[in-house]
């Protein structure tokens, strides 16, 4: 054998060896992660017990809090990925006159997984079987944020002798895909990233590790935590993902609903959304933020008691940005003003 062939051979090995070094070394920094995140996620369970109580609503439970008394019963339906704990310290201030309910979607928090289709129509039925399974009845005033404002009336339509009231808030408007897919499909809007990929940086420790970087202008800090710990699962993200997906038939649903002189009180959001930050440009986001203003006022042909309620100092997250203007809202319908 030539010394040139015998320095090739020994050239190869050694590179065979560089490169099973490096690889064990990818699967024992990923395997960490992994092995990370599963220890961390199972302490979490203990350190963030569920404040209220898992109601059985067929093959799978919904975690309901309950709070305060009186009648009517306030119900509050969160938004495409919000959850029970969105509502910070508002049901607080609510249970001071009244009994309130929070709740979370199957999938989400500390709900379980359901076996059927997250359409409005199994959403709004599970809500209502866990009412009266725990013994909660109407009259229900009911308040819903974002694509809870759908879900909300879809709920005020199918139980409407038990509703007495009803308040949106920035709520999602029935037409809202109908009049933008157009602009967003034109601006190459790429939309959130898929379950799968969200499951994974969940699953490997990274959203974790890295949640200030990760989550920034998506969640905020103080509710980091509760997200990393108790929100971000595969059964959440799989849930808001279809949820998201089926909101058209939700659409279809409630359009061209009339409630009599059923009390309703639309807030609308002052402040326009940051389209720009989502890779929109200025004029999309214009034509897309005028047509949920539209929406939002058009809302007002609910009833022939309707009012509007503009939150001036607010974005979309009114329920964050102005938490007392809701509890205003709210309290003056449950004393009848």
């Amino acid at each position: 054998m030539s010394k040139a062939n015998t320095v090739k051979k020994s050239s190869t090995k050694r590179w065979k060896k560089l490169l099973l070094s490096v690889g064990l070394a990818i699967i024992l920094i990923v395997g960490s992660g992994f092995l990370y995140e599963v220890i961390a996620s199972s302490s979490a369970k203990q350190d963030y017990p569920p404040p209220g109580k898992l109601v059985d609503v067929g093959d799978y439970k919904l975690h309901i809090n309950k709070r305060g008394s009186g009648s009517p019963t306030i119900l509050l339906e969160a938004g495409s990925g919000e959850t029970s704990l969105s509502w910070r310290d508002i049901p607080d201030q609510l249970a001071e006159f009244a009994t309130v309910v929070s709740y979370d979607r199957a999938g989400y928090a500390w709900s379980e997984k359901a076996g059927t289709e997250r359409t409005g129509a199994n959403i709004v039925k599970e809500l209502h079987t866990a009412l009266e399974k725990e013994g909660i009845p109407g009259p229900y005033l009911v308040v819903g944020h974002s694509l809870g404002g759908m879900y909300a009336r879809l709920f005020t339509q199918t139980y409407p002798e038990e509703v007495t009231g009803l308040v949106l808030v920035d709520a999602r408007p029935e037409n809202d895909e109908r009049e933008t897919k157009a602009i967003l499909e034109a601006e190459n809007f790429a939309g959130n990233p898929s379950a799968s990929l969200l499951t994974l940086l969940k699953r490997s420790g990274v959203l974790r590790l890295f949640q200030d970087s990760l989550l920034e202008g998506m969640v905020a800090e103080e509710d980091r935590g509760e997200f990393i710990n108790v929100i971000s699962t595969p059964s959440y993200f799989a849930a808001k993902e279809e949820e998201g997906k089926l909101a058209s038939l939700t659409e279809d649903a409630i359009r061209g609903q009339k409630f009599g002189a059923l009390p309703v009180r639309v807030i609308a959001r002052g402040l326009p959304q940051d389209y720009t930050s989502f890779g929109i440009s200025e004029a999309g986001g214009k034509q897309i933020e005028d047509i949920w203003q539209a929406g939002q006022r058009s809302m007002l042909d609910l009833s022939t008691n309707s009012q509007l309620i503009v939150a001036e100092a607010s974005g979309h997250m009114i329920i964050h940005d102005q938490p007392e203007l809701v509890v205003k809202t709210i309290r003056s319908l449950v004393e009848g003003n």
